[in-house]
């Protein structure tokens, strides 16, 4: 039987929404990747330990994203391809809403892909690939 990928994506834009606040959902946004992690995107690949320098990451991200005016991120759809009983990749179309500084509001849609394993009943990322970020931001005006 299939993980519930679609509660277990939308379970993380919770995380990451709350941690729009006043505080970052480490144990939420944490419990969601493997020990450790491959991202890539247009600035090369890197690979991450889900250990006090993800913390760090992630305050440094969440910073970043409430200064250019994030506040909320949506799943529109999630598409899973099954690689085997324990690993799978999902394509996660999101919706991010943005206020600008202007006051201005801009809704952006974006993807993501994701490689997950499947252990004991839980699931978690183990890579994912990320598109052109900065340049979706500066299109927008959200970044100079």
């Amino acid at each position: 039987m299939q993980p519930d990928f679609d509660r277990f994506f939308h379970d993380y834009a919770e995380a990451y929404n709350r941690s729009l606040g006043d505080r970052v959902d480490y144990d939420a946004i944490a419990s969601s990747f493997a020990d450790c992690f491959v991202a890539a995107g247009p600035d090369g690949v890197a690979c991450g330990k889900n250990d006090d320098s993800f913390r760090a990451a992630l305050d440094n991200g969440y910073a970043f994203y409430k200064s250019i005016g994030t506040r909320k991120m949506s799943v529109r759809r999630v598409e899973v391809t099954p690689i085997d009983d324990r690993h799978h990749m999902a394509k996660v179309h999101y919706r991010a809403d943005y206020q600008k500084k202007s006051g201005e509001t801009v809704s952006i849609d974006f993807d993501l892909t994701y490689m997950l394993q499947t252990r004991d009943g839980r699931s978690r990322i183990f890579a994912f690939v990320a598109g052109d970020e900065m340049g979706v931001y500066r299109r927008h005006g959200l970044v100079d």
